[in-house]
């Protein structure tokens, strides 16, 4: 049996970087929610069967967002953390996924993910052992510093990566790597390590750079930029 697609956006954070009383997914972008882009962009790919949404027990506005009643949409309770949220997806998933199929985890404040590059992610990893995930290459000098901000060394950038979303594991793997790093008190800043934490090698698959995490205010005019200039790429020439 072939495997199916499934996919699940944690949307239960609060975006306290972003300041402000209303959730980062829900700002206004171009229009609409920031979370009404994203699902869209997920949801509405051919290669995806069905999303599962984390929400906050206190989420105020999900109802009032374009895909609230969307029949292959399930919604379902977020947790403190991210990996919490995605963990209970999971547990959600499980009672009509095989372990086979895949899961591509999406950020909510994601909204200018490309449809090509979920297409890219999807193709790339049909025959992968492990998964992968979108990101670019790092071209810009890295830098680390002390607690203090004072530069301690420049960083080689060879073959680092900005890590992206979505990123696509098996089903069974990715719950039973999240479980594990869990339990075992491990920090999992995103689905890939957990998975390396498990000792898996998940796959980088570059895509846009134009795929930015909203999370401080001047991103919002960011993300309008680069939704309007995909718009009218895609948009047919006049005659």
């Amino acid at each position: 049996m072939q495997a199916k697609h499934w996919a699940i956006i944690p949307a239960a954070g609060v975006g306290k970087r972003m300041g402000g009383d209303i959730p980062k997914q829900y700002l206004d972008l171009d229009g609409r929610a920031v979370i009404d882009h994203t699902v869209e962009r997920i949801l509405l790919h051919p290669r995806i069967d069905g999303v599962y949404i984390a929400l906050g027990a206190q989420d105020g506005w999900w109802a009032d967002t374009e895909f609230a009643g969307h029949p292959d949409l399930v919604r379902v309770s977020g947790g403190a953390e991210r990996a919490d949220s995605v963990l209970n997806a999971l547990h959600a998933l499980r009672g009509r996924a095989r372990d086979e199929d895949w899961v591509l985890v999406h950020d909510a404040a994601r909204p200018c993910v490309r449809r090509d590059d979920v297409t890219r992610l999807v193709d790339r990893l049909v025959d992968h052992p492990v998964g992968g995930l979108l990101g670019v290459p790092v071209r810009d000098t890295m830098k680390r510093s002390d607690a203090a901000g004072v530069v301690a060394e420049t960083v080689c950038r060879e073959n680092l990566w900005h890590a992206f979303t979505p990123q696509m594991f098996r089903v069974g793997m990715l719950f039973d790597a999240l479980t594990g790093a869990l339990a075992a008190g491990v920090a999992v800043t995103d689905e890939a390590s957990a998975m390396e934490w498990a000792g898996h090698l998940p796959q980088m698959i570059e895509g846009g750079a134009d795929n930015l995490k909203i999370t401080r205010p001047g991103d919002l005019a960011l993300a309008a930029f680069h939704l309007q200039a995909q718009a009218a790429v895609a948009r047919p020439p006049r005659r």
